[in-house]
């Protein structure tokens, strides 16, 4: 039976061999040396002590603590049964030394060299180790190219390939990025086909990326990461951002079409529509905070809160002087083009 010894040199391997002369001497089975190394190494399950099933039983497995199993003292003092009473495991085997190979890893079919790590604490993000470890290897000036994903061009190239926790979550940020761009047309196309211009909409949509104020604030005083789950966060707020702006631009276009000024249309707007805008966006954040204790989806709900925080007031500030700007260029437009036709 062999045993990588965990502790030892590495590429190093003991191989415990059943000592047949030491057997026969402590009469000593040797079915039993095996099925003691076997409980030790891998466990054995206990067989019941009734044949009558019982509800709610649960198997009783017996082995070794894995700390125990990388320590061969503690293998080698296991006691074995013997015709005269029990003899250790030390008495009855052999221990072996043998050379082994390293083992080659590929993948993709290139050679390469695994080193694994955990973050914990401050850089518990992986970015945060890359950034530290391409740090030292600048000031070392070594001859390493740096790559997020891929294969490296040439198999002599010596790569710094970043993957397993980093892989995830450019998979994960990628995808929420696609998302959100997904998202971010199909509003566009909906308020298109409400207000039948396609230059407006995007009035109505600039509040938007007013979120990502209150959603870095927001993570800083929190101590929160920017997670996968703050991403979901930003792409649902756009559709509550944009629902606010339609309330504004859409009772701007009604004043507008009963003949009122513009300056007036803007100021009315902002007295009804503040109201319905202000509930919407505490009801919102009175949802979040219930999941801001949540160490899954306090991401989600750190968006959420102080996303609408600096959006809901900066909206009906926002939305008319982009609104007033866009109106007063576009006056001065039909102006020059009047004036050069003539």
């Amino acid at each position: 039976m062999d045993v990588d010894d965990t502790i030892g040199v590495p590429r190093q391997r003991l191989r415990i061999v059943p000592d047949q002369a030491a057997l026969d001497r402590l009469e000593v089975r040797e079915a039993a040396v095996n099925a003691e190394m076997t409980t030790l190494l891998a466990g054995r399950r206990l067989a019941p002590t009734t044949d009558r099933p019982v509800p709610g039983d649960w198997p009783v497995i017996l082995e070794l603590a894995r700390s125990g199993r990388a320590a061969l003292e503690r293998l080698l003092a296991a006691p074995v049964p013997a015709r005269a009473g029990t003899v250790s495991l030390g008495q009855v085997v052999r221990v072996e030394e043998e050379k082994t190979d390293l083992a080659i890893f590929r993948r993709n079919g290139r050679s390469l060299v695994m080193v694994m790590a955990a973050l914990a604490g401050a850089r518990e993000a992986p970015i945060y180790g890359m950034l530290a470890v391409e740090e030292q290897l600048e000031k070392a000036d070594a001859d390493v190219v740096i790559a997020y994903r891929g294969q490296p061009r040439f198999p002599e190239e010596p790569v710094l390939l970043w993957h397993g926790e980093w892989e995830i979550t450019y998979t994960t940020f990628r995808d929420l990025g696609l998302a959100f761009s997904g998202a971010f047309l199909l509003i566009y196309a909906i308020v298109v086909a409400h207000f039948r211009r396609f230059k407006l909409p995007l009035v109505v949509m600039v509040p938007v990326p007013l979120t990502l104020l209150g959603i870095i604030l927001g993570n800083f005083v929190m101590g929160a990461k920017f997670t996968a789950t703050s991403m979901i966060g930003f792409i649902a707020l756009a559709g509550i951002v944009v629902r606010n702006s339609v309330l504004l631009v859409e009772f701007i276009e009604a004043q507008r079409a009963q003949g009122a000024a513009v300056r007036d249309a803007l100021m009315e707007a902002g007295a009804v529509r503040f109201r319905p805008i202000l509930l919407t966006a505490v009801t919102a954040m009175i949802g979040a905070v219930f999941i801001m204790s949540d160490p899954i989806f306090k991401g989600l709900a750190v968006s959420l809160f102080f996303g609408l925080v600096s959006s809901t007031p900066l909206t009906p500030l926002v939305i008319p002087a982009i609104y007033i700007w866009r109106r007063e260029n576009a006056e001065q437009d039909r102006a020059a083009s009047s004036a050069g036709s003539a």
